[in-house]
């Protein structure tokens, strides 16, 4: 192991998983941070400010500080990963034998977002700090050897990025990172539900309807929920009970733009690699790729078969984790300085 920890963090819009060598994934946390408006006093990170989203009185305010998939607010992200590094590192002496950190950031990242990064993950204790393209370590936790000369393509949906990508000889060939994720799945529902039922909802009632009545094919048996929120013509509350067939209608064009985005890439991609993609199929990793029928969609759209990894929320942490595991290929799957 060396001095110092390896850890690996996936940092993403939603949530934040940290890996440590040797031990495998320790912490699954949402990014979230609620904050003192006046003093900037940290009160709660993680599940505990979540909770508190939508739900602050006027001088605490909850904050997600990443925002499609690259940081938004700095000081606070940077505040978020030291809390994590402490919670998971307690009573390791980290703080005299700081931990080498790997980190996943969405393959269309500027140069300037991926400085930030680099620099909270600095200031929140790295010794240093290494970087992996977010569909690379997904393929990787995906257990696809991409280090063959052969094409795999992964589509990686999370919270604020969908990352698509064709991968062979440990390198990105062909790749396109889209700013429409989960974040927008749930925007599209709270959208759609103000103009068909003129319903007011939060983000987590959005969230919880995409999770149990959310669609991106047509069901074989129809799902309702009853879904609570504020009448906009009254002002008061109302229930209501959503079906399945409306979650279709509400999700349609953002669904449609991340379809299009494969088919794209697949167009890009070198005919040898294609017909590899043909045979392999395509992985789909990412909390994103758990909506219902987003890959029945995609198989449906582009002719090829579609499969979702069997851990697809801990894909990109476990990836990081394989990368600080094996770090002999750790350099290979660093970003590439000269790139920027």
């Amino acid at each position: 192991m060396g001095i110092g920890l390896d850890i690996g963090i996936d940092l993403g819009t939603a949530s934040v998983l940290v890996y440590i060598k040797g031990k495998g994934i320790v912490l699954q946390e949402p990014s979230v941070v609620a904050i003192e408006k006046n003093t900037k006093k940290v009160l709660a990170v993680g599940e505990a400010a979540r909770l508190m989203l939508g739900r602050t009185p006027g001088n605490i305010v909850a904050i997600r500080p990443l925002s499609d998939g690259v940081i938004s607010d700095y000081e606070i992200t940077e505040k978020m990963m030291k809390y994590f590094i402490d919670k998971v590192c307690r009573g390791m002496m980290y703080k005299l034998f700081k931990p080498r950190i790997m980190i996943c950031v969405p393959s269309g990242v500027t140069e300037v977002e991926r400085r930030a990064v680099v620099m909270a993950a600095e200031k929140a204790g790295a010794r240093k700090t290494l970087l992996i393209e977010e569909p690379i370590a997904a393929a990787i936790g995906a257990g696809i050897d991409i280090s063959k000369a052969c094409g795999s393509m992964v589509v990686d949906v999370g919270g604020g990025t969908t990352d698509i990508a064709v991968i062979s000889l440990n390198g990105t060939v062909v790749s396109e990172s889209l700013k429409i994720a989960g974040d927008k799945f749930d925007e599209a529902i709270v959208k759609y539900m103000k103009k068909k039922h003129s319903l007011a909802i939060g983000y987590r009632t959005a969230e919880e309807m995409k999770m149990r009545i959310g669609t991106a094919y047509p069901r074989a048996q129809e799902v309702t929920m009853e879904v609570r929120g504020r009448n906009l013509i009254s002002g008061l509350p109302r229930t209501i009970e959503v079906s399945s067939a409306e979650m279709l209608n509400a999700l349609e064009e953002v669904v449609a733009s991340i379809v299009e985005a494969v088919r794209l890439v697949l167009e890009n991609t070198p005919p040898e690699l294609a017909a590899d993609i043909g045979d392999r199929g395509i992985v789909m990793t990412g909390g994103g790729s758990l909506l219902h029928g987003l890959d029945k969609l995609i198989q449906e759209k582009t002719g090829i078969n579609v499969v979702v990894a069997d851990d697809p929320i801990s894909c990109v942490a476990l990836g990081t984790g394989a990368a600080l595991e094996y770090s002999d290929t750790l350099e290979q799957l660093e970003f590439n300085q000269e790139k920027y």
